[in-house]
């Protein structure tokens, strides 16, 4: 390993750390543990008794029942456990750390999140160090630093966005390709509002990529499959009343609601989609989620048809790019869903090493999106807005308390319209980009 590849590897492994050791002061600083995987973890167990985890007062029973004696309860967190909003494939996956004691399955699963999501940046960088190494281990180094709520807090997404990104690493060098199909199909099963994007872009690719997403697509149907399957024998009314839970977590004021008045945007870990910059316009479901569809099915729909016709394997990582911004706008995401941008790193390291204007506005948004989607920068961007009044009908007004409040799903906006553009102009005029291999 040459110098400047030990350097860039030590650097990784330190932001690395960084985030590790914030992360561990997050879950020592709670009473109790983080809130996110017990929820799964209860479910699960919930589940694996013979319990229907759908029913709030079935899981609130349960739960109650198993809490351990020394875990302060609060009203957030039980509410994040027992309204169960997890579709049953990743009760399948949970299922052998549910038969942990809870701390125990808490380390193991953090442990997982922080390998998988440091391979991943590492996979990537290891692409986009072809074409820019100082820019790729740069960005590769602020989103190993800024990933502090992925490793404590729990989500799946650290898993799901990881396995993504694994597999496309797989499928654009060619290599592993069973290992990647595995690791998309179990993201697709767990999170197809994840990685959908990012499998339809194969899926539309030529055939070689068709056949790797439709082998995606079999295991995340046979992940499905028995997990319905299994679900359906504790809980025959399952589907209802998961729609029953996610209506009430998503109620006006809701912690899930991208509306002004949510709680859920007074926090860092902040919704994220389209749907947040239109509810300041209009707070009204009919016309913001109209609007969000509108805009983002434009983009989805330029995306799909510049890939039916062109097919080209030269400039999947633009395509990649537009489509992990265009995926955390469409519908509910949140900043550790939009670990996701790793996907930005490759094109921008090859604009960087083609240079222009064109290389600058591709560092200034991928370095823009990396920041901006970090929990340190978000935490301070709501210490700052918190007591901001986004009710004021002025536009000018109502322009400036979007830009102060919801920075976050605007640069992702501007992120997919960038490399969308990038992916259209080089589609159109075949241009071979700046070495950064896609096959080994």
């Amino acid at each position: 390993m040459s110098a400047s590849r030990k350097s860039s590897a030590f650097w990784m492994l330190f932001s690395c750390a960084i985030s590790v050791a914030f992360a561990i002061a997050l879950d020592s600083g709670k009473q109790g543990v983080a809130m996110g995987f017990p929820g799964i973890y209860f479910g699960t167990q919930c589940l694996m008794r013979h319990c229907d985890p759908y029913d709030v007062n079935q899981l609130n029973a349960f739960y109650t029942a198993a809490m351990p004696a020394s875990w302060q309860d609060s009203p957030q967190r039980r509410q994040s456990i027992t309204l169960y909003v997890n579709l049953p494939q990743t009760s399948l996956v949970v299922a052998p750390f549910s038969l942990l004691p809870l701390k125990l399955a808490m380390g193991l699963w953090a442990a997982m999140t922080v390998i998988l999501f440091s391979l991943a940046t590492f996979l990537i960088w290891d692409i986009a160090q072809n074409a820019a190494p100082g820019i790729a281990v740069v960005l590769a180094c602020i989103f190993l630093a800024n990933a502090e709520t992925v490793f404590a807090g729990g989500n799946t997404a650290g898993i799901v966005v990881s396995l993504c990104v694994i597999a496309a690493w797989c499928v654009l060098k060619d290599r592993f390709v069973l290992v990647g199909m595995l690791c998309l199909g179990l993201s697709l099963a767990m999170k197809p509002h994840d990685s959908g994007l990012v499998w339809l872009y194969f899926l539309l690719g030529d055939r070689t990529w068709r056949r790797r997403a439709l082998q995606a697509a079999a295991i995340a149907f046979a992940a499905l499959s028995i997990a319905v399957l299994w679900v359906s024998l504790a809980a025959p009314h399952w589907l209802h009343e998961y729609r029953s839970n996610l209506a009430l977590i998503s109620v006006h004021g809701g912690i899930n609601d991208p509306g002004p008045a949510s709680v859920g945007m007074r926090i860092p870990g902040m919704v994220i989609d389209l749907q947040t910059v239109f509810s300041v316009i209009r707070d009204d479901p009919g016309f913001y989620n109209t609007a969000t569809y509108i805009v983002c099915g434009a983009l989805g729909l330029i995306l799909v048809l510049i890939t039916l016709r062109h097919r080209s394997r030269d400039h999947a990582w633009f395509a990649l790019a537009s489509a992990s911004a265009l995926t955390m706008l469409a519908a509910y995401h949140r900043p550790y869903d939009a670990k996701l941008l790793l996907l930005t790193i490759p094109p921008c390291a090859i604009l960087w090493a083609e240079g222009g204007k064109t290389a600058w506005g591709a560092l200034l948004l991928t370095l823009a999106g990396a920041v901006i989607t970090g929990d340190l920068p978000l935490a301070i961007l709501v210490m700052f807005t918190q007591n901001l009044d986004l009710s004021h009908t002025g536009a000018g007004t109502k322009v400036l308390n979007l830009i102060l409040a919801r920075p976050v799903p605007l640069v992702l906006l501007a992120i997919a319209v960038f490399y969308l553009w990038i992916y259209v102009r080089r589609s159109r005029s075949s241009l071979k980009p700046v070495e950064c291999p896609v096959e080994s």
